[in-house]
């Protein structure tokens, strides 16, 4: 069956940005645009296709990546709007990591945001080439140059200016091309095409200067440019483009562009740039996989022809299709129907219908090619991370790897008739969003939830009672702590059990280290000789990780900490597997013990803007709560504020920034690691009834 777009014609981009940068705004114009809808909807009126879900219709953000495809120039675009909120991270990272382009956006005002940055770094993570749209040009401050010098000092990157501004703020009324060396007005109603006019005449110099410095930047990094340019030959617009093309894909420049969407303004041009300058599936590299048979990496070709192989990234339970996989097609294509192998699962699965995504609604398609990202219904046994592909050419692509949670809180249902529902609904939402995790405490006897702040949780809970019918109560929100140890030593365990029969004997010493924070877990095997045979390593290895659950101070995890095992001993009879786990975490918590174990509280990243006759008050703020100002910017009459603050301060901190500053500041908190408990406030975390445990 032939297919209906060529590789080279399809393009996989996701929009990211902070949050109310215009996401969501830009993404509706480009349905409008691209005909897919006949009236804009608008975020602040409820009435945006892509926030389909109550709760973002309600907050008016976007709390779930929402999948749409649309067409442009005879191209077909699959397109990701992801969430702008750090509590929601996790819908950015899984949607990078099947996209091959992304278009990041600026608010024209604030420039580069704390958010920003995060999204920014995931992007350079999965190698995804980018375009950056400086939006909301119309509003008061907005500064475009001011915008580009903050993506080069702040996120280390190298923009390349393609369009100009013509005017700021409400004297903001069109776009220079300089590829083209052209400019374009816009009239109010958004079917009016824009109209070209002469670069006037106040922007000529400055169009001049960046225009040659865009040329020359090009020339330093493309030898087609550099010929050209030395030969003092005319460079056409089509060179320009090429040369552009070429060195995005080479994560050599990132191309920059402006506009204003809510004034339907740089829209267009913003769509002739994601097919002009970002990737096909075709000019992406062949990906990498594991092949799980032979052991050894092999690579998947981006063609229809080659052995299938996809990702599933997201898991929904749609109220009318039941439970939704979406997954990215690397290579090969899939029917409706078809068997496939899940191989991270080891387990046989049937596709059955296949829908390319239009927000919550859907076309039904025959076949996905490679390069698609679409949903199936009738995948019992796949989550988000796993591989699909033919059972007789198996292998593993890289997974999607996502941050731990740093806040719970504990729930039970309002009646006894929900309580057997909770469990099953709970089930659903981690199926959902692995950043969210259920826990029950047997100390307490409570069911605890942990997610990644405040507003992730208070999302949770209203879709239990929106989606699942089930009101709940919910705690004070914890957070979520981890131990770790100071010193390096020696831990030793002894595990000897005699009875009438068969007894139980594992001897074992481990030396413990402290790794840098972020470090995780690390462990070696450094016995020289048989003082304890190879088949028994594993259970030493798995009790010490099962010790780790709970530690020592105040039961909390236990991070960073490297353990070599170095010696043992054991009973050619008695020795079993069961044996030396237990003495591995016997040996584990008698070396922690004597390590001098500290407790760690999750620091978060703090951004406040605000106008500067509050800056004295905020920072007065910060001091009181433990913060740390790390840095101080000032832009005419508005102050930034970024400082380090512990998350268990952070509680509330919403309504204290506006109630002292009246309502006129904004602030964003992203989680930055995990810090030591100063000495004076680990007394007082052990006093807390229970603890909080992650499986």
């Amino acid at each position: 069956m032939p297919r209906s777009f060529s590789l080279e014609r399809i393009r996989n981009i996701g929009i990211i940005a902070h949050i109310d940068a215009g996401k969501t705004t830009v993404t509706e114009r480009i349905l409008y645009y691209t005909g897919l809808t006949y009236k804009i909807g608008e975020v602040d009126e409820g009435t945006a296709v892509m926030d389909w879900m109550e709760q973002e219709r309600e907050r008016g953000i976007t709390i779930t990546a929402a999948a749409i495809t649309c067409y442009w120039q005879d191209h077909r675009i699959n397109i990701i709007d992801t969430p702008g909120h750090v509590d929601f991270t996790a819908e950015v990272e899984r949607s990078l990591r099947v996209l091959d382009g992304g278009v990041v956006l600026f608010d024209g005002v604030a420039g580069v945001e704390a958010q920003s940055e995060t999204v920014w770094r995931q992007a350079d993570k999965y190698l995804v080439p980018r375009i950056c749209f400086v939006n909301k040009m119309e509003r008061l401050g907005a500064d475009y140059y001011r915008t580009v010098s903050m993506i080069e000092s702040r996120l280390g990157a190298r923009p390349l200016p393609i369009q100009l501004p013509i005017g700021a703020g409400e004297s903001f009324g069109g776009i220079i091309d300089l590829i083209q060396n052209k400019a374009w007005t816009y009239g109010d109603a958004p079917d009016v095409p824009p109209e070209e006019i002469a670069i006037p005449e106040s922007e000529q110099v400055r169009c001049t200067e960046y225009r040659q410095a865009m040329i020359e930047k090009l020339a330093e990094i493309d030898d087609h440019i550099l010929m050209a340019y030395l030969d003092g030959g005319d460079i056409t617009a089509s060179d320009l483009r090429q040369a552009v093309r070429r060195a995005t894909l080479a994560d050599k420049v990132v191309p920059v562009l402006c506009g204003s969407a809510l004034r339907n303004m740089g829209v267009d041009k913003l769509l002739d740039a994601v097919v002009d300058y970002l990737p096909s599936p075709f000019d992406m590299p062949p990906v990498r996989a594991t092949d799980t048979k032979m052991g050894i990496e092999v690579t998947r070709p981006a063609k229809d022809e080659a052995p299938f192989s996809a990702l599933a990234f997201k898991v929904v339970t749609d109220p009318f299709m039941g439970r939704l996989v979406y997954f990215r097609v690397y290579s090969g294509r899939v029917k409706a129907g078809a068997q496939i192998y899940n191989s991270t699962r080891s387990k046989s699965e049937r596709i059955g219908r296949l829908l390319l995504m239009h927000a919550n609604r859907r076309d039904e398609l025959d076949v996905a090619d490679t390069g698609a990202i679409v949903a199936t219904v009738g995948l019992k046994n796949t989550f988000t991370g796993d591989t699909l592909c033919q059972s007789n050419q198996p292998v593993i692509l890289e997974s999607i790897r996502f941050p731990e949670p740093v806040l719970s809180v504990a729930i039970e249902p309002k009646t006894r008739a929900d309580q057997d529902r909770m469990g099953e609904s709970l089930r659903k939402l981690t199926e959902e969003d692995p950043t969210f995790k259920v826990n029950f405490n047997e100390e307490t006897g409570q069911t605890v939830v942990a997610g990644m702040g405040e507003l992730h949780l208070e999302v949770i809970v209203h879709r239990l009672l929106a989606e699942f019918g089930m009101a709940v109560k919910v705690g004070r929100p914890r957070v979520a702590y981890k131990e770790t140890i100071t010193l390096p030593v020696q831990g030793e365990g002894r595990f000897v059990r005699q009875t009438g029969g068969h007894g139980q004997y594992g001897h074992v010493i481990v030396e413990l280290e402290p790794m840098e924070r972020g470090g995780g877990f690390e462990f070696t095997n450094r016995i020289r000789g048989v003082a304890i045979p190879k088949q028994y390593i594993p259970a030493v290895e798995a009790g010490i990780k099962e010790a780790m659950e709970t530690g020592v101070v105040a039961g909390y995890p236990m991070i960073d900490i490297k353990v070599a095992l170095v010696d043992g001993s054991y009973h050619e009879v008695d020795s079993s597997e069961l044996a030396f786990r237990v003495a591995g975490s016997m040996a584990f918590k008698n070396g922690v013990r004597k390590a001098k174990p500290a407790l760690l509280e999750p620091i978060m990243k703090l951004e406040v803007v605000t106008p500067k006759e509050f800056l004295g008050d905020i920072i007065g703020d910060l001091s009181a709560k433990r913060g740390r100002i790390e840095l101080i910017e000032t832009h005419s009459e508005t102050c930034i504020v970024q400082a380090l603050l512990p998350l268990a301060e952070t509680f509330g901190y919403a309504t204290g920034l506006r109630s002292q500053t009246q309502g006129r500041a904004t602030h964003s908190l992203e989680f930055h690691n995990y810090q030591e408990l100063p000495g004076e406030m680990v007394e007082q975390i052990k006093d807390t009834v229970g603890f909080v445990k992650y499986a």
